[in-house]
């Protein structure tokens, strides 16, 4: 990690729920501030996973240069050290332009490991270990995987989506070599940037609604049939990145265990769960976070407020 020039460069970072509105506040900040966006979505770095993960447009990458989407094939994962030092790399590359970097995201371990500075525990992979977890994952279910390490780090499991099986079984590796809680051995170092927290907020019942809107845009947009060609591709449902919400329910569909519109039903009961999990990361109470509810404060106010922190700051 490394700072430019003397001074401590700026860095905004636009973090809340999906389908709360971040891209679309994103682009016009970085239209006003000459800034470009550090993408903060762990299945955004997949290439050919573009409906279904909610990707800028075509249109909008053209507008704003994107950082950090389309990094890997989905057979290729991306582990949250690599991913840090990638977006150091980005933030401090867009800085020597003289361009305001903005971490923008719902992904909380991503935007947290980059805001926050933190040491991620050099434990190398145990291929053993790693199989029998993942057998156990399959044999009685990741609830119970994940309740296992709930009982070994409570804080780490609060943060990591029962779903994430990788990440469930990462956590479990760190405590069962190590002997220690992940969340322990996470030391925090201040990254050399003057850092200000955008967050975006509306009533639950509204993120909800939206939330439901997006699913059905997806499957208009061709949903199944992007699934289907990732199949096709030869990435196997096994893959972490095809366990991803609305990926594994449409494989559900097009295996034919499950009619499309009770796979569809799935996808919105999870990203509604999904949602209640991102304010586990994105608390409203975070006083390093500027928060405004877009359902009271309508975006052209917040984008003049975010511009007036930043300047300020610089």
């Amino acid at each position: 990690m490394t700072s430019v020039g003397k001074e401590a460069g700026p860095l905004l970072a636009i973090v809340g729920p999906t389908a709360v509105g971040k891209t679309m506040l994103a682009l016009r900040l970085a239209e006003v501030l000459n800034g470009e966006v550090v993408s903060a979505d762990s299945r955004q770095v997949y290439r050919g996973m573009d409906i279904g993960t909610a990707k800028p447009t075509t249109e909008e990458r053209a507008r704003i240069p994107h950082h950090l989407i389309d990094i890997r094939e989905p057979d290729e994962p991306l582990s949250l050290a690599e991913y840090q030092r990638m977006a150091y790399q980005a933030v401090d590359s867009l800085l020597a332009r003289s361009k305001l970097p903005m971490l923008v995201g719902g992904t909380g371990q991503y935007v947290r490991a980059v805001v926050e500075g933190w040491s991620i525990p050099a434990v190398p992979p145990d291929k053993a270990l790693r199989a029998k977890l993942y057998a156990q994952a399959e044999a009685a279910g990741p609830e119970a995987l994940h309740a296992r390490l709930h009982s070994l780090d409570p804080l780490t499991a609060e943060r990591i989506d029962l779903r994430n099986v990788r990440r469930v079984v990462r956590a479990l590796e760190i405590c069962l070599i190590t002997g220690q809680p992940a969340s322990e051995l996470q030391r925090k170092t201040p990254p050399p940037y003057r850092i200000i927290q955008v967050g975006l907020t509306r009533p639950r019942q509204t993120l909800y609604r939206r939330a439901d809107e997006r699913v059905d845009a997806m499957i208009a947009a061709g949903l199944v049939g992007e699934v289907r060609q990732l199949i096709e591709a030869g990435y196997g449902w096994y893959l972490p990145a095809m366990s991803s919400l609305g990926y594994q329910e449409i494989g559900a569909h097009l295996r034919g265990e499950t009619p499309l519109e009770e796979a569809v039903q799935r996808i919105k009961r999870e990203t509604r769960r999904f949602i209640r999990h991102q304010y586990n990361w994105f608390r409203l109470s975070d006083p390093h976070i500027f928060w405004f509810d877009l359902e009271k404060t309508p975006l052209p106010a917040v984008e003049a407020a975010a511009v007036s922190l930043i300047q300020a700051m610089l």
